[in-house]
């Protein structure tokens, strides 16, 4: 890891454990240790570059989602941390945090942009950058472990979701994590379609959606309950920063 990565990465870490202390320990399962890559095994020179360019270059098409990846990176570790999850599981919440959404590079701008309600032929397409996403960032072995962020964090705890129906826990767990506050950002944002939620309004949503069976209930229960301190402390400048 180089010096910025390794300076990034352990401001995420220290400022979202202590945005933790406290918090109620979730009756959630740990992760096994192959759904993600050992810390060591990363070589994060590598993975900068391309995490960063393509963070920007999605970001930089659209003022809307400005930040959006660097949030998810911060939140993702966050809520990560109150869940007792081990540090290559933190590692690959940083890392799919900015690269979630790479595949939006390759959808048009009339679709992206679309302030309107999409047609079932752009829906075909939208829903596709996950799978685009995973195709962009397979070829580098290092990111083998955030593969599954990358495609699945659109999935539904029902089934329902995209791009390939996993329902309940065959969904990855980093993914339903993903989710929860990728969600939560959406809804907390304007977009082209939508003005920003006020907090409570997203959370009402987030657990609507969750009750309809969408979203893994013990995941988005956690984030409730954690939220509001835990964004505290992630919105908080970090000392020499």
């Amino acid at each position: 890891m180089n010096r910025h990565g390794e300076k990034q990465f352990a401001h995420a870490v220290r400022k979202t454990t202590m945005a933790s202390d406290g918090a109620l320990g979730p009756d959630l399962p740990e992760i096994p240790a192959a759904d993600a890559p050992l810390v060591s095994t990363l070589p994060f020179s590598e993975i900068e570059g391309v995490l960063y360019s393509f963070a920007r270059m999605v970001e930089q098409r659209d003022h809307h989602t400005a930040g959006h990846s660097e949030r998810l990176a911060f939140s993702g570790v966050a809520l990560g941390v109150a869940m007792r999850l081990d540090s290559a599981s933190l590692v690959s919440l940083y890392v799919g945090g900015y690269l979630h959404d790479v595949g939006k590079v390759s959808i048009p701008d009339s679709i992206l942009f679309k302030p309107d309600k999409l047609t079932a032929d752009e829906w075909v397409i939208m829903r596709d950058h996950p799978v685009r996403g995973e195709e962009i960032c397979r070829p580098l072995q290092s990111l083998r472990g955030v593969l599954p962020l990358i495609r699945n964090h659109h999935e539904r705890w029902d089934g329902t979701g995209y791009p390939d129906g996993l329902c309940g826990t065959e969904i990855p767990l980093l993914a339903r994590v993903l989710q929860v506050v990728d969600i939560y950002d959406a809804l907390t944002n304007p977009r082209p379609y939508k003005h920003a939620y006020s907090n409570a309004h997203a959370l009402e949503t987030l657990q609507e959606e969750t009750d309809r069976g969408w979203r893994d209930k013990e995941i988005t229960s956690l984030f409730i309950r954690v939220h509001q301190q835990m964004l505290a402390k992630i919105a908080t400048p970090a000392v020499g920063n």
